[in-house]
């Protein structure tokens, strides 16, 4: 069950078998839609090319902006609690939530699987530009992106795929080569691994120096941080997440390098977003 909490495994990103496959369920997965009623946030629609999708707005009008993107499990609560926490850190930010399932939430591992395969990542890009794109015409003048697993990947994408972009945080994950270069970013990326994550070339600690010798080409700025006795997930810590990773089998972590990383993505966003 370790295994299965967020990797890498769509076969038009990895054609061959690799470190990241996971243990399949022979039952069809179910999917329940959430309502997003949660009165923090401002439910709007985006269109890009032929197609609109939701997005989750919360914070200052005027304020930097921060598209923040999901894990596997969908536009959850985890999610949303990771965007509120952004838009009250120091000066203030305006947090942009696209919804890059249509709707879809994972209930457990095996839907959450079924809806990671099933994503279409060219067009994840492109709603994170769209993204990008709202924010800045609606009151942001710079804007950062950030994820968590699979959403820390596609932070990373966005450093070299998406124009406009000021600066990235990433939470355990770095893209594959077939998605992008780490070495082609062409906007400041800070990235957080914990010291146990066992997840092989994509969050583990080699996973993490692989992505400092990229960045180092790039000649972006970087910061790379590991943070030792942490697996990953490790900012996950609502009463609901820290149940989920506990039941998955991931170790409890400290509150303390929670609060480091937060106090690291603050001091990224605020020097890289300030107008």
């Amino acid at each position: 069950m370790l295994a299965s909490i967020c990797t890498f495994s769509a076969s038009r990103l990895f054609p061959k078998p690799t470190a990241f496959s996971l243990l399949r369920t022979s039952a069809h997965p179910r999917f329940q839609v959430r309502s997003m009623a949660d009165s923090a946030f401002k439910k709007i629609q985006i269109q890009r090319d032929d197609t609109a999708f939701d997005v989750y707005v919360v914070g200052k009008e005027d304020a930097p902006g921060i598209v923040v993107l999901q894990e596997w499990w969908g536009v959850d609560f985890e999610i949303k609690n990771h965007a509120v926490k952004i838009s009250q850190l120091g000066p203030g930010f305006k947090a942009l939530i696209p919804d890059l399932y249509r709707g879809k939430v994972g209930l457990d591992v095996a839907e959450a699987q079924h809806l990671f395969d099933g994503l279409d990542w060219q067009g994840a890009v492109k709603d994170i530009h769209a993204s990008v794109n709202w924010l800045k015409a609606n009151g942001s003048k710079k804007v950062g992106v950030t994820g968590f697993c699979m959403g820390g990947a596609l932070s990373i994408a966005s450093s070299v795929l998406v124009p406009g972009v000021d600066a990235v945080v990433a939470f355990y994950g770095v893209p594959p080569p077939e998605l992008a270069d780490p070495a082609q970013a062409k906007a400041p990326v800070q990235a957080h691994f914990g010291e146990l994550d066992s997840f092989v070339g994509f969050s583990d600690v080699t996973a993490a120096k692989g992505l400092e010798e990229k960045l180092k080409v790039s000649g972006v700025p970087y910061e790379v941080h590991v943070y030792p006795g942490n697996g990953h997930a490790f900012m996950n810590r609502s009463p609901e997440g820290v149940k989920r990773r506990k039941s998955m089998g991931l170790p409890d972590e400290d509150e303390t390098a929670v609060e480091l990383a937060w106090s690291r993505f603050q001091s990224w966003m605020t020097r890289y977003l300030s107008a």
